[in-house]
């Protein structure tokens, strides 16, 4: 499938330029002359996230560079700046306010997509490492639940029933947010005067025992003053 790269440039004869190298290396360009088009292509729901933005600096009616903060607030899309000046102070500020790459005119179309293909190899890059991160901490847990049992990393953990209990709660919903109260209220169900802090002790418990496993992991994550998760990042 195509990728749309959205150039965002006043100068036609520029744009053309580089549409006409953009479609000949495969992708699907789509050339907007302001800043404020750019926004409305972006924030429109009938069309496709671009997979890079193209954005000149010096735009009628913005500068490039408060196109590129405005576009931060809602979106991770990679941008190359294109610029006629070549200072490094320029340079510094686009990338310091989110941009991928910096090219200063006249350019070299087939240099520029180049670099396009360069920004979104890192990308995918990126994601693919991520993912197989995610992917090898979901697998790190094997639950048993016909045998009441968890495996870390391939080792069967020694667990107390509440311990079972409260490990499951969170790898059947890995990344959700769950308050001590919620825990007691799904965990300790027939227990009677239980206190919030029992959760506490359990949770350092679980750490623990994890822990003799695979030190450098810790998927348990505090957050103070709501609660426990179950990381998979």
């Amino acid at each position: 499938m195509s990728r749309t790269i959205l150039i965002v440039e006043d100068e036609k004869a520029i744009a053309d330029t580089l549409a006409y190298a953009l479609a000949t290396d495969g992708f699907t360009p789509h050339h907007v002359t302001l800043a404020q088009a750019a926004l409305d292509f972006l924030h429109s729901p009938d069309v496709q996230t671009p997979a890079l933005i193209v954005l000149d600096v010096g735009l009628p009616d913005m500068n490039g560079f408060e196109l590129c903060r405005r576009l931060r607030q809602f979106s991770n899309t990679p941008v190359i700046f294109l610029t006629a000046r070549n200072d490094e102070i320029d340079r510094i500020v686009g990338l310091e306010i989110g941009a991928d790459d910096y090219v200063s005119k006249p350019f070299s179309p087939r240099e520029l997509v180049a670099r396009i293909r360069a920004v979104l190899r890192r990308l995918e890059a990126g994601q693919s490492a991520a993912a197989n991160v995610a992917n090898e901490k979901k697998s790190s847990f094997e639950l048993r639940a016909d045998e009441a049992r968890i495996a870390y990393y391939g080792q069967i953990l020694a667990l107390t029933r509440y311990e079972y209990l409260l490990l499951k709660t969170f790898i059947d919903r890995p990344q959700q947010l769950f308050s001590r109260a919620q825990l007691m209220d799904l965990v300790w169900t027939d227990a009677s005067d239980t206190l919030e802090r029992t959760v506490d002790a359990h949770i350092k418990s679980l750490r623990a025992k994890l822990r003799l496993i695979n030190e450098q992991d810790d998927p348990i994550q505090t957050h103070r003053g709501m609660g426990y998760s179950l990381s998979l990042s």
